[in-house]
Order: C-alpha cells, then structure tokens, then sequence
C-alpha cells in the first residue's frame, strides 16, 4: 500500500467540506482540509444563507415598525435605516457562527487546516504553498460563485453580488435587480422594507420559475403590494455607467425598449461551479460549465476522487450540501456504497410570505407526466395566522392514486418550520391518518398541516354511505336542524 501523507484531503471547507472532515477526523482517518478563503464556514457563512437571513429579519423588524396601525398601534415614522449599523448586526452573527467553523475546533476533533490554492499534481497529491501534500482520497467541495452574465456594457459598469452586498458603506436609494430567483425575491423584499425603491428584472414570465404558478404569483403579489416593481418577459440588452447611477436598457416580449435608472444593481442569475485552477485537466476529471461530473455515488471519473456540494450542481442548498458531504463520508471512509437520493430535497424560499417545498409540486409531477390529486388549504382559515395578521397562503398537498403524498408546498408565515412536519412524515414513510389522528396544540400554525391531512378522510368519513351505514346499524336519525319551508 502507498504512503500517503493523509488518509483523506478535503478541499474546500463549506458546508460539505465541514461535514466530511469533522466526521472522518472523529472517525480517526488522519484528515487534511484545505481552503482558500481567509476562514472556514464557505460562501453560505459569510456572503449568502446566513448574512441573507439576518438581514431578512432586520428588515422584517422595520417593516413591522412602519405597520403598526395593523395591529391595533399607534401609526410611527421611524428614522431612515442606518446600513453601517445594519452590516455590523450581519457581521456579529457571522463572527458568532465562526466559531464553530473555527480552526481551533476542526484541529481539536483531528483535521489538520491548511489555506491556500491547492493545483492537483497527479491523482494523488496536489502542489500548496510550495508543498506537494498525498491522500488516498479527495474530496473536492470548492462550492461556486456568482454567475456573472454576458451582457454588453457589464465589464466597464459597478455591479454588486452577495459577496459586495452585505457590507454597504449606505443603503442604496434605488436598486435594479437582475433574476427572480428565490435569492434575488429574499433581497428585492429586504431591500424595499429597508426603504430601497426595487426593480426586478425577469427573463421568464414567472418569478421563482421552478415554483408552480399559482403560488409564485402569491409571493410576487406580495411584494408588489410593498413595493417591488417587477417586469417579466425582459430582457436586458445593455448596462451603463452614468456616474453616480447605472444605466439599464430592456426590451419586453413586445420588442419595446426602455431605459431604468439606479444607484444599483444587483447581478442574483444564478451559481457557476467553483472549478478554475485545480488542474482537474492534469488528472482527467471531466467536468463542464454546470460542474464536476459525479456518479450517483459522488465519485468523478478516479473512484477514490468525490465531489460534493455546489461544484457538482444540482441542488445548490447549504443542506443538500451537508447531506451530500455525508454521502461521500459513508463511502470514502466507511466503504459502505451509499447513493446519493434527491427525491425528498426540501427547500424554502424566505420571502414573507415564504415558500417551502418537498417532494413533487404540479409543475414536476406534470413533467414527469404522473397522476395527482390536490387538496389545499388556506391560511384565511387557520386562527392562529389570523390572530397575527398572517392570512395569506395556503398549504397544497399533492397525492397519488393511492392517496400516498407525492409533495407538499407551502406558502405562508413560517413555512419551513411547518414544512418540517412532513419532512418527518415523507421520509418516515408515515401515514396521512397519523397526522389527521395526531393531537397539534391550538392554537399554531402548524394545525393547517393536520387540516390538510384530516380534509382527505373527511371526504370517505363523511360521505352519503358511511351515514347510510350508520343509519341502519345504529337507528341514527339523520339532521336535528329542520330545514324552513
């Protein structure tokens, strides 16, 4: 057997990158991490999920200060936002989460952390800091970045991404975002709560394309009502620098032109993979534009060579990430041969209202051209949401023929604590009928999951034979309340 430095080397130290060398290091496989970034925690830490949320939340407490009358308050016009106070808030988050991501931490369970560019040499070994470091195995989790689009005129204007966004010197007066996915809907809300006049800009004519319609069209409602403007079917043909704003120039699905102006804009098109300069060419791993090639395994081309997380597409989720590094620690270190299984990914989009989703919704159950029943409850009859002001959305439940859930969505005020529910149920294999039968504290917002899983039996239970049934059983004499003449 070959002497190798390191039992495993990991580059890359995100949310799959964490996950596999605190397990392999506790483990005892000696581990070696690498990252490139001045502190471990990767771009979900420190320029996406947890800064995003935190400002969410500041934006979500100014919005409720301006709304007062709402709830029965005296009417404030609170000062205008501060930004600096606003990102140095973001920051002592992001600092208290580090810890956890620390290099103390990583060294006290076993994995040895090292920074810098690491180039694979052979399939082996990569060349770092003027060392050439061996391992058995590598797992590459180097994550992705921004994808910036080729649009005329972006090279010579200022732009933004999450990595520039969350640390502004001042609140920008006005903001033109590029996309309408579930990052740029977070951002367009945040920004206008915080008093920025906000323009998306969407090539599709749906905002959160992979939602199904009816529910998008909720969120984008939403914001409208706050705000937000939102011009669909638009492309972009040309950005500009004019100084002290930025130019945008857009044509419609009519071939009509028009001309915004902001102090910024916002590129939120999407993830490319993270993949220049580790000399994957060198070894022969193929990979392309959406990332590196994996097998259901997560193994590329060399089967002692993984990849995990957002360099290898797919699910671009911090969680898919964690679930992905754990796939990869199974059969690197266990040797047990797990395969990777998307089927029940949840994901949340944190708009207010949010939307969260598991399994299938009717846009991908059509897709796959499989059968469904819908049933759907609205939060306009859930008590709990009405007494916090929080009536808009509702709960969709899709089955199969067989009344098994395919998928479940749901829209409204904290749906991805309520989607929890049915991750449990989903993957548990769990019965509709337990969760009808079950006893949920009243009153929450979690009964509407009760109420969409009693509603399916209600409809057997309560049908034209049962009650036939029970009349001539058990001498029931049908209605006590007489109908008028």
């Amino acid at each position: 057997m070959a002497n190798y430095d390191y039992d495993l080397g990991i580059i890359g130290g995100g949310a799959a990158g964490l996950t596999v060398a605190s397990g392999a290091a506790q483990l005892g496989a000696k581990t070696l991490l690498v990252e490139k970034e001045a502190a471990l925690g990767g771009d979900c830490l420190h320029y996406g999920c947890v800064p995003s949320k935190t400002l969410l939340k500041t934006a979500h407490v100014y919005h409720l200060m301006k709304n007062g009358p709402k709830f029965g308050l005296p009417a404030i016009t609170p000062p205008a936002v501060d930004f600096r106070q606003v990102s140095a808030r973001i920051n002592s988050v992001i600092n208290a989460i580090q810890e956890h991501d620390s290099v103390a931490r990583f060294c006290k369970l076993g994995a040895r952390v090292e920074f810098g560019n690491p180039i694979f040499t052979d399939e082996h070994a990569i060349a770092l800091g003027g060392k050439n470091i061996s391992a058995r195995a590598w797992i590459i989790a180097t994550g992705s970045s921004p994808e910036i689009p080729a649009i005329e005129g972006l090279t010579a204007t200022p732009y933004l991404t999450n990595r520039d966004l969350f640390s502004l010197d001042a609140l920008p007066a006005s903001m033109i975002i590029l996309g309408a996915g579930p990052i740029a809907v977070e951002l367009a809300q945040a920004f206008c709560r915080l008093g920025t006049k906000v323009t998306v800009i969407q090539r599709s004519g749906q905002i959160l394309s992979k939602e199904d319609r009816d529910m998008a069209e909720i969120v984008q409602q939403a914001l409208e009502e706050e705000g937000v403007t939102f011009l669909l079917n638009t492309t972009v043909v040309r950005v500009g620098d004019l100084g002290r704003e930025r130019e945008v120039v857009v044509k419609n699905a009519a071939g009509e032109t028009m001309t915004l102006k902001a102090e910024a804009i916002l590129i939120a098109l999407g993830r490319a993979p993270n993949m220049a300069g580790l000399g994957l060419e060198k070894i022969d791993i193929p990979f392309d534009h959406k990332g590196l090639k994996v097998n259901s395994y997560l193994r590329t081309s060399h089967r002692h060579i993984y990849g995990a997380g957002d360099v290898i597409g797919g699910y671009q989720f911090t969680h898919v990430a964690g679930y992905e590094g754990g796939v990869v620690l199974r059969n690197a270190v266990f040797h047990l041969p797990q395969k990777a299984d998307y089927s029940l990914v949840p994901w949340c989009t944190y708009a207010h209202p949010a939307l969260a989703s598991i399994g299938l919704n009717e846009k991908r159950a059509q897709n796959a051209g499989i059968d469904y029943t819908v049933w759907r409850e609205e939060f306009t009859d859930n008590d709990r949401g009405l007494a916090e002001g929080e009536s808009v959305g509702r709960i969709k439940l899709l089955l199969d023929h067989r009344g098994n859930p395919l998928g479940v969505q749901i829209l409204g005020p904290q749906a991805g604590e309520l989607l929890g529910e049915w991750v449990a149920v989903m993957n548990c294999g769990v019965g509709l009928a337990k969760i009808a039968s079950a006893i949920h504290p009243y009153p929450t917002l979690g009964e509407i999951n009760k109420r969409v899983a009693g509603a399916v039996f209600a409809k057997k239970i309560f049908s034209a034979p049962v009650r036939k049934g029970l009349k001539f059983f058990f001498g029931l004499r049908g209605s006590g309340c007489a109908e008028r003449e």
